[in-house]
């Protein structure tokens, strides 16, 4: 599917002035968006590690997406890109090899994904062979693990969301409620069973084994309406999103959200919990918690609302203890990770004004901040199916891969950040 004449390169530039020069069929071609401004600007070397006529894309920004060997970059391919997913449709799943002309090597298909998220198709943790993501049956959905060479593959009968550091257990939620009360992060085709009831005792989040396959629920809607409520929490119907373990395990990370009684909005807390769903604690509870990251297994980085207000905030997990990071400098909500030695942050922009999304890192140790690209969106008809940056690290912390839109269709593409990862300062 690829080979170097069709890869795109941007090497040791600066911001200013650069415009993204695209060899096709032998001919060089400027894009620009109808403004007349570059579709692209970047001060990093990047290259698309992917092409068309089919779109191709990884979606969220805090699963595994590079192998141990930081060799071959797990993606999603889809012939479609302007409408919602429904049941019967299907994705292709395949890997990147960055080392041999970008090929792309198709492993497997599911019916079970959605834009902002895909099929939680990741890596799983201490393999160098296996990968895990959801599937669609006849009775709901599930998951697989699958040897990506071999194509060995055993069927689990939950679907996941999350996969513990020693790749031993998950967590998981129920993705047809989260498809109906937040669009683009669930799964269509099958309807939610508490469809009519704002915070079920029934449904929740569940602890699922790797090995067995066995699925638990540990913690239901009507558990953590249940812990602090206020009279909001009977106008909205509420779900969980947005689950993610610590490092070790001992610990994960979820959303607790509700709607608004009028008009559109949510509310949103933070929570984390132990992987049986015992000792919750809630870190954000002034209305706000959105993109995060653990930071190491007792910090979290979280965009959120505290007293001082909407900033990127450092929690220290089951403490009081909270600051601002960035501030001042990081002035907007994004897509954080922390770069594998801890050192640095990567995170993203929503398109500015100009379409234009803003990719960065950022050093809090002493506040360094590298812009690294400007990416042309242009406004889908609906923002369900927008694409997001999504940055994610390699292994080594070498190289970052985004999803981005700016040719006109979504394609992965391969920054190389060594050289400032790397440096002596």
């Amino acid at each position: 599917m690829r080979n170097r004449e069709h890869a795109l390169r941007v090497a040791g530039m600066g911001m200013a002035g650069l415009a993204l020069l695209l060899t096709c069929g032998g001919a060089i071609a400027r894009e620009a968006p109808a403004a007349g401004k570059p579709r692209i600007a970047a001060a990093v070397p990047v290259r698309a590690i992917t092409s068309g006529p089919e779109a191709h894309w990884f979606a969220y920004y805090d699963k595994l997406q590079f192998d141990v060997a930081n060799r071959y970059v797990l993606g999603n391919q889809v012939t479609f890109e302007d409408r919602a997913p429904q049941a019967g449709d299907v994705i292709q799943l395949g890997m990147v090899d960055i080392e041999d002309n970008d090929t792309w090597i198709p492993f497997a298909e599911t019916s079970a994904w959605c834009w902002q998220q895909g099929c939680m198709l990741q890596w799983i943790p201490g393999s160098d062979a296996e990968v895990i993501y959801n599937v669609r049956t006849e009775d709901g959905y599930a998951s697989v693990i699958q040897n990506v060479f071999t194509g060995e593959k055993r069927t689990l009968p939950s679907p996941v969301y999350a996969v513990s550091g020693d790749g031993k257990q998950a967590v998981s939620l129920n993705f047809a409620r989260v498809a109906r009360t937040r669009p683009g992060y669930g799964y269509n085709g099958f309807p939610d069973r508490n469809e009519e009831v704002l915070h079920p005792g029934d449904d929740g989040i569940y602890r699922v084994d790797l090995t067995t396959g066995e699925s638990k629920l540990i913690i239901s809607l009507a558990d953590i309406v249940a812990i602090a409520p206020d009279d909001t929490m009977e106008q909205g119907k509420h779900w969980f999103n947005h689950l993610l373990f610590n490092q070790d395990g001992s610990r994960f990370i979820f959303l607790h959200r509700w709607h608004k009684g009028q008009g559109p909005g949510r509310y949103t807390r933070g929570f984390t919990a132990r992987p049986d769903g015992s000792d919750i604690f809630c870190f954000g509870e002034h209305g706000m918690v959105s993109h995060f990251i653990w930071r190491d297994p007792k910090h979290i980085l979280a965009w959120s609302t505290e007293p001082d207000g909407n900033f990127f905030h450092l929690y220290e997990d089951q403490t009081e203890h909270v600051e601002a990071i960035g501030a001042g400098v990081l002035k907007v909500d994004g897509h954080c990770t922390y770069s594998p030695d801890a050192q640095w942050i990567i995170t993203d922009t929503y398109p500015d004004r100009d379409r234009m999304q803003n990719l960065m890192l950022y050093r809090p140790k002493d506040g360094k901040l590298v812009n690294l690209g400007r990416f042309y969106q242009e406004q889908p008809s609906d923002n369900e199916w927008r694409c997001d940056l999504h940055p994610r690290w390699s292994r080594d912390g070498r190289y970052v891969c985004i999803d981005s839109k700016h040719s006109g269709r979504r394609q992965m593409y391969l920054l190389d950040v060594s050289g400032i990862i790397l440096a002596a300062d």
